[in-house]
């Protein structure tokens, strides 16, 4: 198993790059990608960030990101992220859901 290492900088710009399970297309739709820009303005309000650029493509997404000074925190704003977008998207129930992404609370 890869040892991955996260850099955790308060106030950082971070560049991230999140795939879709199985790279499933599931931005291609509009309104997928409208309930995902619900999704990030939640969170924003939750726990403040910037977004300073991003692209959405059917399979995958970038993004990057700058936090608040003294905020480290980007993993409870993804994972708040992608609990919402999979609680609201209705093809949710089609999505096997792997003992993995339990652990981890997606």
């Amino acid at each position: 198993m890869p040892n991955y290492r996260r850099a955790y900088t308060p106030g950082g710009t971070y560049f991230f790059t999140v795939v879709t399970y199985k790279r499933y297309p599931l931005f291609k739709n509009k309104s997928a990608i409208d309930l995902l820009q619900r999704c990030f303005q939640t969170v924003t309000s939750e726990y403040p960030f910037d977004i300073d650029a991003f692209v959405i493509l059917p399979d995958h997404l970038h993004y990057i990101w700058t936090l608040p000074p003294n905020d480290s925190d980007f993993s409870t704003r993804w994972k708040r992220i992608k609990a919402l977008f999979t609680r609201y998207y209705t093809g949710a129930s089609a999505l096997d859901v792997t003992p993995s992404m339990i652990r981890k609370g997606e």
